[in-house]
């Protein structure tokens, strides 16, 4: 006797339906486990027979549309053809869909015109390149599997996952040798590999479409940078242009400092000038500094003549530097005080660069005319009042590097003393900048 516990376990078919129940960025509650008789492919979708309310044949399956500003997982619109043309059958004009075919409810049928509001299952995912943004990474669509659902007296198809795996594949190449159902069973020996939905990241390069379809940004954008750069990596320069063309600019900045050298000029190129400069205004400074010289002179240019004045400033004082020594290699943004600054000052200080916290590891201490005559470690003020004076916290020797000090002098300097940052100074000995052990990494990478 078969019992309950194992029919299901023979019918179970993706790993990843195993939910909490919640809901998805595309606004659908994912369901637990679900059997295979509550699931259909796309594969298996297409080429279905449609019948009218007396049981006579009018056509078959060749395309599913989602309408996403409508709901972005739901199966709203069937193309169904039968010759040279095709008709629209919306998903509340359907009774019934099974592997035996679509019966109708509803005869009210409309001759299909293009919409640029559907996404189209077979024409816009299948052997279409995604992003998988659960699993950082770019992926082919081989299959779509949706959801069956009951409701208001008819069956829905809701998407639920694309198919990337060998499973998929599988069930195409016996698609029309193999009645599914034998596919089904055949099929079970193959470990299924799919992305749930809610993870898929559609690309779309064009910005009108991309409005159409409802297109969200919110999977990129919550992404680790190095992630996204990764991701930005394996694509085509077209589909790289629409990321960023339509992603936050702090966050197009921060994927953008990840990303290869010769991948940031082409980038850059591509974009139009103003959100170029919206992108490397949000950089730092040394990191602006070194994407723009990468570029042709006239593009890097154009975008610094789009850039607010301050971070302008900062990023042509550093392009004046060469890119292999300490003036081209270091960052302006470091916190300087008063050489009888206490530890209370440093602390307020610290709560008006709240942005350089994450990096922040060296405060540095200067005269009245900005010369260079301390550095202390960051850690050391929390062990003492805040009345202390910062100079008694000091590193016992300055070492500092000349702006025109050789990189392969400024990487000996940070491998001899262990060094965590190095101010830079000018030739009047006025501090201009720092170099961090990032930037060391950094250089020793690209050798």
């Amino acid at each position: 006797m078969v019992t309950p516990q194992k029919k299901l376990a023979k019918f179970r078919c993706h790993e990843s339906y195993l939910s909490s129940g919640r809901t998805s960025t595309y606004g659908f509650q994912m369901p637990e486990l679900r059997p295979e008789q509550e699931i259909l492919y796309l594969t298996e979708l297409l080429g279905l027979k449609v019948y009218d309310l007396k049981g006579r044949e009018i056509g078959l399956v060749k395309e599913a549309a989602l309408v996403p500003l409508i709901d972005a997982a739901r199966i709203d619109r069937y193309l169904v053809g039968n010759g040279g043309s095709w008709l629209t059958i919306r998903y509340d004009q359907i009774a019934s869909i099974s592997l035996q075919g679509i019966r109708l409810r509803d005869e009210n049928l409309t001759p299909y015109h293009s919409d640029e509001y559907m996404l189209r299952m077979n024409r816009d995912l299948l052997d279409q390149q995604i992003i998988d943004a659960q699993g950082h990474k770019v992926v082919r669509v081989n299959d779509v599997t949706f959801e069956f659902r009951r409701e208001a007296g008819g069956d829905q198809l809701w998407v639920l996952e694309v198919d990337i795996g060998i499973r998929s594949i599988f069930r195409r190449v016996l698609k029309g040798i193999l009645p599914p159902r034998w596919i089904r069973k055949l099929q079970v020996r193959i470990a299924p590999h799919s992305i749930r939905w809610e993870f898929c990241n559609i690309l779309e390069p064009d910005p009108q479409r991309r409005l159409r379809l409802n297109i969200s940004n919110r999977l990129l954008e919550d992404m680790h940078p190095a992630d996204l750069a990764d991701i930005v990596e394996d694509l085509s320069p077209q589909d790289r242009e629409a990321i960023f063309e339509n992603i936050d600019s702090e966050v197009a900045a921060d994927a953008l400092s990840e990303v290869e050298p010769t991948i940031q000029a082409s980038i850059l190129e591509s974009l139009e000038a103003e959100k170029a400069a919206d992108i490397v205004e949000e950089m730092a400074p040394d990191e602006a500094a070194d994407v723009l010289a990468g570029l042709e002179e006239a593009k890097s240019e154009e975008i610094l003549g789009e850039m607010e004045h301050e971070p302008k400033s900062e990023v042509e004082e550093l392009l004046e530097f060469e890119e292999d020594t300490a003036g081209g290699m270091m960052n302006t943004e470091y916190v300087a005080l008063p050489e009888n600054a206490t530890v209370a000052d440093a602390l307020e200080a610290l709560k008006k660069q709240e942005e350089l916290l994450e990096s922040l590891n060296t405060l540095f201490l200067i005269d009245a005319e900005d010369h260079l005559k301390a550095s202390v470690p960051l850690a050391r003020m929390f062990l003492h009042e805040g009345a202390t004076p910062l100079k008694d916290l000091a590193a016992e020797t300055l070492i500092s590097a000349p702006v025109n000090e050789s990189q392969d002098r400024v990487t000996e300097l940070f491998d001899k003393y262990n060094l965590l940052a190095l101010p830079v100074v000018g030739d009047d000995g006025k501090l201009s900048g720092v170099i961090t052990a990032d930037d060391i990494i950094s250089v020793l990478r690209q050798r």
